[in-house]
């Protein structure tokens, strides 16, 4: 067990605040998918929202 001091501990990356059109950007995904997030969660979501949230298609070789 390891005592963690909560001043210096970082922030969990899965509880920053993304904008949705920043997101789509970053991770190519296209327009229908931004507007179904946007419909789901306004213009901000966490990361695990979407990560969660969006549905990408299969990557074929």
């Amino acid at each position: 067990m390891q005592h963690i001091d909560p001043k210096s501990a970082q922030p969990i990356v899965a509880t920053k605040v993304w904008c949705i059109a920043d997101f789509c950007a970053l991770h190519r995904l296209d327009g229908k998918e931004q507007a179904k997030l946007t419909a789901l969660f306004g213009e901000f979501a966490t990361t695990s929202e979407l990560v969660h949230n969006v549905t990408r298609k299969p990557r074929l070789r």
